[in-house]
């Protein structure tokens, strides 16, 4: 990240969001607010001239994963709900929109995220007329200096009941340690909470198509000062969640996750094999 400015990698999660409101039919995540987050300029071009063709082999790729794993979280996060949780915790919240189209008035969200990143967020909320829900609390946070335990029971996080976490678009930018404390201060709350999150699985485990495209994107990544640091085998990933104190931990690949929101489609988007979702509850 660039002192003062919102994280490169988060915008561009945002832009391939908003495109898909305006290219693909039909949408995996329907999110009316996409096009309103984004830099005005992008915005813009996307509302007057849709790309109608793909202008890199990842694209279409990157495009579906990032849709998909955020209807993966509200759709697990709704299910949390319908259980009783109240609190949900979005963590590396970069531009998500869910708190401002959060359809449960009973649930209070968090969104947890770098201070500079938070603050061009909010500008462009209050340029677009978009009001910040009473439900929902802001909490930034820099992970170097400050506990993630810490920064939300400040916030007004209440650890003494449970809560619903996302973690979307973070895990390969972390080291393990850091990795594995977030999971254990999640593990260590009440029966009911979890975590939904997505993560990669290394390289070497691709298909040659896999790995020219994690080289592409890797290279990219690190060039803008984000880069992947690190990845997980499923297997190894469940047994970890489950000795840091998770009771029940899920992973779901690309075939299961294409299966559940891709099938049938006449345009053929779908997800590759790197990128995995997992679920892990208390």
């Amino acid at each position: 990240m660039q002192e003062g400015k919102a994280s490169r990698t988060a915008e561009r999660v945002a832009e391939r969001r908003a495109a898909h409101q305006v290219r693909d039919r039909p949408l995996v995540l329907d999110d009316p607010i996409a096009l309103r987050v984004i830099d005005p300029d992008v915005a813009r071009a996307l509302r007057e001239h849709p790309p109608e063709k793909e202008t890199s082999l990842a694209g279409p790729y990157l495009r579906a994963f990032f849709v998909m794993r955020s209807r993966f979280a509200e759709d697990e996060l709704a299910i949390a709900v319908a259980s009783g949780v109240r609190q949900y915790v979005v963590l590396g919240a970069g531009f998500d929109t869910f708190a401002y189209r959060n359809p449960f008035p009973e649930l209070r969200v968090f969104e947890v995220d770098h201070p500079d990143t938070q603050a061009v967020k909010r500008r462009r909320l209050a340029d677009s007329g978009i009001e910040i829900p009473a439900s929902l609390t802001f909490v930034s946070i820099d992970f170097t200096t400050t506990a993630l335990a810490d920064a939300l029971k400040a916030a007004g996080f209440d650890d003494t009941q449970p809560a619903f976490f996302s973690w979307l678009g973070v895990v390969p930018y972390l080291e393990r340690p850091a990795i594995e404390a977030t999971f254990g201060f999640i593990a260590g709350l009440p029966k009911g909470s979890g975590v939904a999150f997505d993560y990669a699985v290394p390289p070497e485990t691709l298909s040659w198509a896999g790995r020219l495209i994690y080289r592409r994107m890797a290279k990219r990544v690190a060039a803008i000062g984000e880069p992947w640091k690190t990845f997980f085998d499923p297997r190894s990933l469940l047994d970890d969640l489950h000795r840091l104190g998770f009771t029940s931990a899920e992973d779901f690949d690309g075939d299961a996750l294409n299966a559940r929101y891709f099938r049938g489609r006449s345009d053929r988007l779908k997800i590759g094999g790197m990128g995995h979702m997992a679920l892990a509850r208390v």
